[in-house]
């Protein structure tokens, strides 16, 4: 670096101890700066939303409402209200994702409202259990049809493992190589998707008009007057909607979220409101009550009596449907690792980012390895089950953060504001659903599951709150920033 002409002359060794200082000041001051691309749009905004929420359920087993509410006319009832729930859910995480627009979702808005412990707490849930044993099931879903195209012969639970495997891997390098990519995939997933449910409710209406009406005319005959039972009922609707949070994860990728994240929340919900709504009616068009609870998979009983020799086109979908679905999982779900490593509360190698690519490459690969773990495992479907109603206790944290954040940011910018209503409402909607099965059911695994949520503490204090650090922690973060070319973001909270 050349000195300055007022500047004494200096011998050689001096001179470079001085730009060795200089450059030094420079390299602390002057940083790149690495952030994730804003590749969302409107489109593939609700993409996310709808790929997610639209999985296998609705095509393979959506009885457990009927069986609940023992009427056809209830039933569809608790469809489109569990879908209105949805949307007022969307609606609460409008306001929370454009008032605090940082990656991670719930996470984020906990750790501003109810403190890190909390937000430390859904995470633990949520990439121990939550994001990476869904991804694992969707997998081994996608698997269980794909073998149905080779024969019986080779259907073995081993084959089913490694096609699971591959396809988690596969949607690791999708998500890990580009955002745009991601987006695609999900955008192509979701309209295919949504094609074959649409083929089922055109299906169902063209029935409809040659008279196909005497399963729909049972009405509310033999619905249940059990509170317990219609808010069983509600949960099993309720998980066929779950997603509809999604894009929040994600909201720092997400081009102009003050207007995106609302429209896309209530477009994208709407939309599914109508096409499972619609879906149900073609089945029971086609088969009557009894028929659609004895069937195991319900699309695939309804291609056979409509759509004849097409009938392949049901399993295809399923197989399209769950591979989309993971794929919104791992992309959303690695953002919640990627927020928490950022603030601390994981291993901070976990927040790097792909200094090309601009993606959250060290999160999806523990996302990705966790999930095959799961695979490994086997049968997992029963840990999410126990553990769903410790779901909607982080909901029901979120709908009071909305209000305990009016008081706590109420000098903030609020490009949404909700109806001070609709959180307190789902706030309570969310406690009685979080109680209902507790009360319906009382069984030793949600004692379990509480248990779960205390081993969190176990690892939170030692090594967040008091930072203590597992040996050679610094070498690792070395050796991962070398190997996979990452780099801490430059995101910095106000």
């Amino acid at each position: 670096m050349d000195m300055p002409e007022s500047s004494p002359p200096t011998s050689n060794k001096s001179q470079d101890a001085e730009a060795g200082q200089t450059l030094s000041d420079e390299a602390v001051v002057i940083k790149p700066t690495f952030e994730m691309k804003r590749e969302l749009g409107f489109i593939s905004s609700i993409a996310i939303i709808i790929g997610t929420i639209v999985g296998s359920g609705i095509f393979v087993s959506p009885k457990g409402v009927l069986q609940r509410t023992g009427s056809v006319g209830l039933s569809l009832v608790v469809w489109v209200g569990a879908g209105l729930i949805g949307l007022l859910g969307g609606l609460c995480y409008a306001e929370l994702g454009t008032l605090i627009q940082k990656s991670g979702g719930e996470y984020a808005y906990m750790r501003a409202a109810l403190g890190n412990m909390i937000a430390f707490e859904f995470t633990w849930v949520s990439v121990i259990v939550v994001r990476t044993s869904s991804l694992a099931i969707m997998t081994l879903t996608l698997a269980e049809y794909l073998v149905t195209f080779f024969g019986a012969c080779v259907n073995t639970d081993a084959l089913k493992k490694i096609i699971a495997a591959a396809a988690v891997v596969l949607v690791g390098i999708v998500n890990s190589y580009s955002t745009k990519l991601a987006a695609q995939v999900q955008v192509l997933t979701t309209v295919m998707k949504v094609a074959a449910l649409v083929i089922i409710l055109v299906g169902g209406i063209v029935m409809l008009f040659e008279g196909k009406t005497e399963n729909l005319k049972t009405g509310f005959s033999g619905s249940t007057d059990s509170p317990s039972q219609i808010a069983l009922a509600f949960y099993s609707a309720l998980w066929a909607y779950d997603g509809w949070q999604n894009l929040n994860y994600v909201i720092e990728e997400v081009k102009d979220p003050a207007k995106n994240l609302p429209r896309a929340n209530i477009a994208a919900i709407l939309i599914v409101i109508l096409l499972y709504t619609l879906t149900n009616v073609s089945y029971l068009t086609v088969m009557t009550s009894t028929e659609l609870l004895d069937a195991d998979a319900v699309a695939m009983l309804w291609g056979k009596r409509v759509l004849k020799s097409a009938a392949i086109l049901m399993p295809l979908s399923v197989i399209i449907s769950t591979f989309g679905s993971a794929n919104g999982t791992a992309f959303t779900g690695s953002r919640t690792i990627f927020a928490a490593a950022r603030d601390n509360n994981l291993p901070a190698f976990l927040s790097y980012i792909h200094i090309k690519q601009r993606t959250p490459l060290t999160s999806m690969i523990f996302t990705i390895v966790v999930a095959l773990l799961m695979i490994a495992a086997g049968d997992i479907s029963s840990l999410i089950d126990f553990l769903g109603f410790v779901t909607w206790l982080f909901y029901g944290l979120n709908f009071l953060a909305v209000v305990i954040l009016r008081f706590r940011m109420k000098d903030a910018s609020r490009p949404y504001r909700v109806p001070i209503i609709i959180p307190i409402v789902m706030t309570v909607v969310a406690i009685y659903l979080v109680i209902a099965p507790i009360v319906e059911s009382p069984q030793i695994e949600f004692l379990y599951a509480f248990l779960f949520l205390i081993g969190g503490l176990v690892f939170y204090f030692p090594f967040v709150y008091f930072k203590l650090k597992f040996p050679g922690t610094d070498k690792f973060t070395i050796w991962s920033q070398l190997m996979l070319e990452v780099s801490p973001t430059d995101y910095h909270e106000d």
